[in-house]
């Protein structure tokens, strides 16, 4: 994936970042490698990472340094295998390489060594893009895209974005160990360059799936002057592969821009798989992930419903199905504060938790999170209807969140169509508010100054649940409305509850949730 910040709108599609004012002096003043807990630096590293209060504790990351979108996740051998793009240099985006995380459950993670990086002077020689992992005949086979430098003339550069000009193109590995540990790669590019005929606005992100005795792949792409499209391909073994004509294809909105993510000229990161008596398809563009459901036929698609994914700071979505067959749902949470800030704290970027998706009877997205998730619970309040309003006002105002790191599920009965939320101090400084208003016959949904639409009648009760976790919340609401906040200041006591409008609030369950490491995940970096 490629991946770009306008940081003054909070719109991403996922690259322009050492270009950004400073941020590539910065980067090469931070240390290229950091040796074990010899190091004095490391040593004062690993206390920052384990006591920064806005770095997530039940969320997967790396020890340190950038990450961004999932890569391949794949159930193999009784454990869940997530790689990711990485930078091991610096906390900004560079030098993409694949991470890798396993897990029993995914939930419980373990950081294990690097997976694959660019090969000097090979074909991903500027960077390990993104792709897909499947198993070929039970052997973990992955295709990502690999990126080399070209010059600005080029007529085979697919990538330009106004600071680089980029060849893509896709590149196949396949696992040499069980513990997907040592991948190799071919010597060769798989699909060496785009199909001839229109310019392209990009060429990566391959996504395959089995389909009959054939195996397909889509890719991320658009047509200069026409919109985004999503390219199909064809073939017997993953390594000689057909184009056949795009998946579907979006129009254009006139719109001029140098990164062409930016007005959905290009779709990145697509994700196509069947659900229910229907398919999915899911893009990366300006800005968030977009979901289309529709007919599969003939090998083209025909959207019928779309909506948003997440209306927050999420992008890049990958699937998998699990152990039992739930298609589940993973994204890359980025950050919204400037790279001087991402530098000087050691780390960016999170993963998302997991989701399982599934359709409503009117066929739209529903994400919900997966129910592992529960086992990180740990102590319990809860206010359910049976009791007297002012029991129920005793037990909200005795709540109290420690460390930032709780799940709500609640409902509330509105009696007008406003309300509002207050995660708050003891000392009554606001933290995050999550509100719900009516304007105009639609219902909105905000967490501080990000919106969603809210589906629903005027009135009718809101189920929100929520996951806070240092700097992330994480919130759904009614099934079929996500969206996931960064909030970066450290308030200065517990968390309360405060609820504001004319809503009541039918029932509340509180988590306090358990950490899944003892130093946020700062792993073999601080043996």
């Amino acid at each position: 994936m490629y991946h770009h910040m306008n940081r003054g709108h909070l719109h991403f599609s996922r690259r322009s970042f050492l270009q950004l004012s400073g941020a590539a002096a910065l980067a090469r003043l931070w240390p290229r490698r950091l040796s074990p807990t010899t190091d004095p630096a490391n040593n004062a590293l690993c206390r920052k990472l384990a006591s920064d209060p806005l770095r997530p504790q039940y969320h997967l990351m790396p020890a340190h340094n950038w990450m961004n979108d999932p890569n391949g996740p794949i159930f193999f051998h009784g454990r869940y295998h997530m790689f990711h793009q990485y930078n091991p240099q610096a906390a900004v985006w560079g030098n993409m390489n694949w991470a890798h995380a396993t897990s029993p459950d995914m939930i419980h993670w373990q950081h294990e060594p690097i997976a694959i990086s660019p090969t000097p002077n090979g074909y991903d020689r500027d960077g390990v893009f993104s792709g897909s992992a499947v198993l070929d005949n039970g052997k973990p086979t992955v295709i990502y895209t690999g990126v080399l430098p070209t010059t600005a003339s080029d007529a085979e550069a697919t990538l330009r974005d106004g600071v680089h000009v980029w060849r893509e193109m896709q590149c196949l590995a396949t696992a040499q160990d069980d513990d997907l540990r040592t991948w190799k790669k071919l010597p060769e590019p798989v699909i060496a360059a785009p199909p001839a005929g229109p310019e392209v606005t990009g060429f990566r992100d391959p996504y395959v799936w089995r389909e009959g005795n054939s195996w397909m792949l889509v890719l991320g792409s658009g047509f200069r002057g026409k919109g985004g499209a999503i390219l199909l391909y064809t073939s017997p073994d993953l390594r000689h592969w057909t184009y056949l004509h795009p998946l579907v294809e979006g129009p254009g909105n006139g719109t001029k821009s140098v990164n062409p993510v930016d007005t959905g000229e290009m779709w990145e990161c697509p994700d196509f798989f069947p659900l229910g008596n229907k398919h999915v398809l899911l893009i990366s563009t300006m800005g968030k992930v977009r979901w289309k459901v529709g007919t599969y036929a003939n090998q083209r698609f025909t959207p019928e419903k779309e909506g948003v994914v997440d209306w927050g700071s999420y992008y890049a979505a990958k699937t998998m199905l699990d152990k039992n067959g739930n298609r589940v749902l993973w994204g890359w949470i980025s950050e919204t504060r400037p790279d001087a800030d991402l530098i000087a704290a050691g780390w960016a970027g999170v993963m998302s938790l997991p989701r399982v998706l599934s359709l409503n009877a009117q066929n739209e997205l529903q994400t919900e999170p997966a129910p592992v998730v529960h086992k990180l619970r740990a102590a319990h309040t809860g206010i359910n209807p049976e009791q007297s309003p002012a029991a129920r006002q005793k037990i909200l105002d005795a709540i109290r969140i420690h460390d930032l790191a709780a799940e709500l599920d609640l409902e509330l009965r509105l009696e007008a169509d406003e309300f509002a939320i207050h995660l708050q101090a003891e000392t009554r400084e606001n933290f995050a508010t999550i509100s719900c208003t009516n304007r105009s016959g639609s219902r909105d949904l905000r967490v501080n100054d990000v919106a969603a639409p809210l589906a629903g009648a005027t009135g009718s009760p809101v189920h929100l649940h929520m996951f806070l976790d240092g700097s992330v919340l994480e919130v759904f609401a009614n099934k079929t409305t996500a969206l996931t906040a960064r909030i970066y200041q450290a308030p200065s006591s517990l968390l309360r509850l405060k609820l504001d409008g004319n809503a009541e609030l039918a029932s509340l369950d509180a988590w306090q949730m358990n950490p899944i490491s003892k130093d946020r995940l700062t792993g073999s970096l601080c043996l």
